[in-house]
């Protein structure tokens, strides 16, 4: 094995952290990092650029990745695999919470930029309904489904009961196409004609739904589909 310790000094990613500070370390180098030790033949940052080469070395791929999925990779072990998903997660958990900070979300750009970062990476579709008051600021958001690869079931009393709760004005909702073709649906479609109706009865405005496909986003506000 070849631990980090055994290195040049202006190797050790740590070391290298603490002089040089963290932007100037790799993606590579901050895995490594993480997975500590290599294995018997390769150095942890050897082992840290196998793992990015999974995914050609897209982070956002790589964090699509699941615990068995890393423990595939030779010299990954349930421990490092833990370590490497918990970290990425982490990461979308901050982009998130800087987002509830913005006074109101006036567009699509502005509630797509809040569903990103939870929505993205899943393997599977989530259904997620945003709740705004009058003036447009956030009240809250919730998960109301969670299904497959390519569907998802909503039902609509589980989707307005938060809304009705936090007396939400506008409501606005989102989930994510895994295969990443930001196109809707026809199942789409049906199920956003459906929450506008239902919401309309109760006096919530549906102000859009967006899907989440990767980097990419369809609003059906934007293409005048509400």
């Amino acid at each position: 094995m070849l631990p980090i310790k055994s290195w040049a000094e202006e190797d050790r990613p740590r070391e290298k952290m603490l002089q040089k500070g963290i932007a100037a370390l790799s993606d590579a180098e901050l895995l490594a990092i993480l997975i500590a030790t290599g294995t018997q033949n390769e150095t942890a940052v050897e082992l840290a650029k196998r793992v990015l080469a999974l995914t050609d070395n897209n982070l956002n791929s790589l964090g699509k990745l699941s615990v068995k999925d890393l423990q595939q990779l030779k010299g990954i072990g349930e421990a490092k695999a833990i370590g490497i998903v918990a970290a990425l997660e982490l990461g979308r958990r901050r982009k998130q919470s800087e987002t509830p900070e913005r006074i109101s979300l006036q567009c699509s750009h502005d509630i797509a930029s809040y569903f990103t970062p939870m929505l993205t990476d899943l393997p599977h579709e989530e259904f997620w309904v945003l709740m705004l008051n009058t003036r447009l600021k956030i009240i809250g958001a919730q998960k109301v489904a969670q299904g497959g690869v390519d569907n998802t079931s909503v039902d609509m009393r589980m989707l307005l009961k938060p809304c009705i709760e936090k007396l939400a004005s506008v409501i606005a909702v989102a989930h994510n196409h895994p295969s990443g073709n930001a196109k809707p649906s026809a199942h789409d479609n049906d199920i956003t004609k459906r929450i506008k109706e239902a919401a309309a009865l109760i006096n919530i405005q549906l102000a859009d739904h967006i899907i989440i496909a990767g980097s990419r986003y369809f609003s059906y506000a934007d293409e005048g589909l509400l």
